[in-house]
């Protein structure tokens, strides 16, 4: 499949909802196999779930640990120059000069990496009887905005926790992005309750395509993903969503659509900037 360098207007968009097990090298050998399955199918951009090549828990951050480029890494690149597809990495733990990272790489049709988006918001929160997470003990936050071109639109990059922060998803509408990509594993008491209605807030907000990949959920694990990765359009519709078993879900993206809807409801002209700003601290 080779990619136009034109801009196109529909493109398809595939989201692997990957069982992770404890075993690195099985993850990353499922993982690819999924990838070429997803290209098969006609994708042209590709996007693994948050930590699929480790269990999620900052007891495993610092065990499963790599610098990037590394091994994970490398087989990425060498599955999206195979296939000549655009696979967003999902996120691993990555150790940087004695800090580690939630870190997403993504990776272009002849296999570069094209941007690095380390997880800006840090998931430290307490439901009392139900969660309590400090991804801080372990992880440091990135510090700056992820977004790379494509053919076919702009794309702006979250991890998970970063889907809350409205403002993100802001900067990126206004920096260009058509679509919004956050590997993600909410669990069984975020997930039910602010997993979908996130990802649609952010879609409408913004007039964009939004994606979520998950991990499938697993109820051995120490940490229970939601899974449920899905694809919203522009005007908030589900396009596409998986249950919570392993499997690779499948939306046509079009930027037709998004234009219509964006020339309809104006609302990026109609913004009070005389009133308001939602502004980035750096580039």
């Amino acid at each position: 499949m080779v990619l136009s360098g034109r801009a196109m207007a529909t493109f398809r968009l595939a989201l692997i909802q990957l069982q992770v097990s404890p075993i690195k090298s099985e993850n990353l050998a499922r993982a690819c196999g999924l990838i070429r399955e997803a290209w098969k199918q006609g994708a042209q951009i590709v996007s693994l779930p948050e930590c699929f090549n480790s269990p999620y828990g900052t007891k495993y951050f610092p065990e499963y640990a790599e610098k990037i480029p590394g091994d994970s890494t490398q087989k990425l690149s060498e599955v999206a120059k195979e296939c000549n597809i655009y696979v967003i990495g999902g996120s691993i733990p990555e150790e940087d000069a004695g800090k580690l990272y939630n870190t997403c790489a993504v990776f272009g049709p002849d296999g570069t990496l094209l941007v690095k988006h380390r997880k800006l918001h840090l998931f430290d929160i307490d439901v009392p009887g139900k969660i309590t997470f400090q991804e801080s003990e372990t992880l440091s936050p990135g510090d700056s905005f992820s977004v790379f071109d494509t053919p076919y639109c702009r794309v702006g990059l979250g991890i998970c926790y970063d889907i809350r922060f409205a403002e993100l998803a802001q900067i990126y509408a206004h920096r260009g992005c058509q679509l919004l990509v956050y590997p993600g594993a909410f669990n069984m008491t975020t997930g039910p309750a602010h997993w979908e209605l996130l990802q649609r807030g952010r879609a409408v907000d913004n007039q964009v395509y939004v994606a979520t990949a998950s991990p499938a959920r697993d109820e051995k694990a120490s940490y229970i993903a939601w899974g449920h990765s899905t694809v919203v359009s522009p005007w908030g519709e589900v396009l596409a969503k998986a249950g919570a078993e392993e499997t690779v879900v499948y939306a046509d993206v079009d930027l037709k659509k998004l234009a219509e809807i964006r020339q309809q409801i104006p609302i990026f002209s109609q913004k009070r900037s005389d009133l308001y700003a939602v502004e980035a601290k750096k580039s």
